[in-house]
């Protein structure tokens, strides 16, 4: 197929005096974000509205995805100051929306569940308003350690799904279609708010991608979204396929009913809702 990157993808270079302040935050505090991991295109737009995806506990995954360029490895050992140091530095940045979300750490006891929930007390701690999104592996779908993070009631439980069951396998190194699915239903049926993403462009079919849109469902899903798959890495799997923006509006007109809030573009990522985009 033809790699080249089509043109709707091309985004402006980061600028502004919010975007410049919100970077040099970080670099004092330390902090890893998603934004800048994946080099999102949309951080421009998320940081003005004050929505930010800390990544928590390291940058070095036990895991290693088809899709995703995180580091492999043998994680560092867990900052204990790390919630409190992030809650400051939300406070600081004035934000509004807060993702927390990490590599998967399959070394640690709880699988960093332990972490999560210290960081959401942290940030309640320092400002009750932030709404808090937390982006969480699947913990092996376990319950005990789910119930650690479910415990704290983030106002929105996400969990991504990534990509359709045949190919699951294939993209995802360790997680399974069948635990992602327990992991949310079992978070619907905790009482919360729950949230998926999907990567299209893998080689799925349109009657698998919406197979997935009706498991989600049945699983009490409220949030999805879907955006294009874009090779962060030459050794990570190429692109099968761009999808059209208008392939993303039919996408998002043939589902909008099954959901309360579906974005779906090519460059939406997990933790973005575009102002006025699909919602």
């Amino acid at each position: 197929m033809n790699s080249r990157l089509p043109s709707y993808f091309k985004q402006a270079i980061p600028v502004g005096k919010k975007f410049f302040n919100v970077r040099n935050k970080l670099k004092q505090g330390k902090h890893a974000t998603v934004c800048e991991q994946a080099q999102c295109p949309n951080r421009t737009d998320c940081w003005a509205r004050g929505s930010l995806a800390f990544q928590i506990m390291g940058e070095i995954c036990t895991r290693q995805c088809g899709f995703c360029a995180e580091t492999n490895g043998q994680p560092l050992p867990v900052d204990l100051q790390e919630p409190t140091s992030l809650a400051e530095t939300a406070v600081q940045l004035k934000l509004k929306h807060v993702v927390i979300t990490s590599p998967a750490r399959d070394d640690l006891p709880d699988q960093g569940a332990g972490h999560f929930a210290a960081c959401i007390r942290a940030l309640r701690r320092q400002d009750a308003l932030i709404a808090i999104e937390t982006l969480i592996p699947d913990f092996q779908a376990k319950p005990d350690l789910l119930q650690i993070v479910f415990s704290e009631k983030p106002d929105i439980l996400n969990h991504n799904l990534e990509t359709v069951k045949r190919i699951t396998p294939h993209v995802r190194s360790a997680a399974t279609y069948e635990k992602s699915l327990f992991v949310l239903e079992t978070a619907s049926k905790a009482g919360l708010l729950t949230k998926s993403g999907l990567m299209v462009g893998l080689g799925e079919t349109r009657e698998e991608l919406f197979e997935v849109f009706r498991d989600l469902q049945r699983c009490g899903v409220k949030q999805v979204t879907v955006g294009q798959y874009l090779t962060p890495h030459q050794k990570c799997l190429p692109v099968q396929r761009f999808y059209a923006p208008q392939e993303f509006d039919s996408i998002h007109q043939e589902i909008q009913g099954m959901f309360q809030h579906v974005t779906a573009g090519p460059l939406v990522r997990s933790s973005y809702f575009p102002s006025g985009q699909n919602t």
